[in-house]
């Protein structure tokens, strides 16, 4: 049996294949590092597991996270996905795709990539960390903090240094896999 870092412990299916298959794989691909970011976003307040049991729904809603797609939603194609019970109903959240998507393309045209941009609050190589057990995981960090500081400041809503840093974990930019975990040696290489 493989060991695994601690926290999908008892966890469903869905989670463990998350673990395993995807938190702390680098991502360098904008579609996808936009999912993240808004799936990230979509969590505030609530667990993963929320979030990961609507990912479809938000595929759906979002166009997959095609950047341009969501840039150009209306606020009307907004209210009608606020109905939609298969994603989190709050306006806020909802609108704020929109609203980060144009801030990536912003980002798109300056720095030719929205992974350019986001790699580059840790220097385009993925941290790796010696997290011993769940509780040695920062909430926060330096690259976390300025990320979301210049995030804000380009625009993009629900980019607090704790989404940020949660963000990182999740596309790799950060390698919190406890040491005993199976997967983090095979993404310290």
């Amino acid at each position: 049996m493989k060991k695994r870092c601690s926290w999908p412990e008892g966890a469903s299916e869905e989670m463990l294949a998350y673990h395993d298959e995807e938190w702390g794989v680098p991502v360098r691909e904008d579609r996808k590092l936009f999912e993240m970011f808004t799936l990230g976003g979509a969590q505030a307040g609530l667990s993963w597991a929320t979030i990961l049991k609507r990912r479809g729904g938000y595929k759906k809603s979002f166009h997959n996270f095609d950047i341009n797609k969501c840039s150009r939603m209306t606020d009307a194609y907004l209210e009608k996905i606020l109905t939609d019970p298969s994603i989190i109903r709050n306006r806020l959240k909802v609108f704020s795709v929109r609203k980060n998507a144009l801030a990536a393309l912003k980002v798109i045209e300056e720095f030719g990539s929205l992974a350019e941009y986001m790699w580059s609050f840790v220097g385009g190589e993925p941290i790796v960390n010696r997290i011993k057990r769940m509780s040695d995981i920062p909430a926060t960090s330096r690259e976390s903090d300025a990320m979301s500081k210049d995030m804000k400041k380009r625009g993009f809503t629900f980019a607090g240094s704790t989404i940020c840093y949660a963000f990182m974990q999740g596309v790799g930019m950060v390698n919190d896999h406890e040491v005993g975990c199976f997967r983090h040696k095979e993404l310290s290489v």
